[in-house]
């Protein structure tokens, strides 16, 4: 147990801190499996609109720390990536 009072309140904080990047990083990690549920379709389109909503959830949570901008922009690329083979292979 923490003894200061500024010991005390930096766990008050961190609790705060850690509840709302849960929810940034949750919401991010459901939008790339829904992307990735979205690729593994045939649909085009609905893999592009799964995607970009993805790339932009990463985003946001790189924007706020709560993930590393390279782990972010290596999802994304991994993403992108797939989608440009789905689009290739349907043309």
């Amino acid at each position: 147990m923490a003894n200061t009072a500024s010991a005390r309140k930096r766990i008050r904080s961190n609790d705060r801190k850690r509840l709302r990047n849960r929810i940034t990083r949750t919401a991010a990690r459901s939008a790339v499996r829904s992307a990735r549920e979205a690729l593994a379709g045939n649909n085009v389109e609905a893999s592009r609109q799964a995607t970009l909503a993805a790339v932009t959830a990463l985003d946001k949570a790189a924007e706020k720390g709560v993930i590393h901008k390279n782990n972010a922009s290596r999802r994304k690329s991994r993403l992108m990536k797939k989608l440009a083979t789905l689009e290739t292979s349907k043309k």
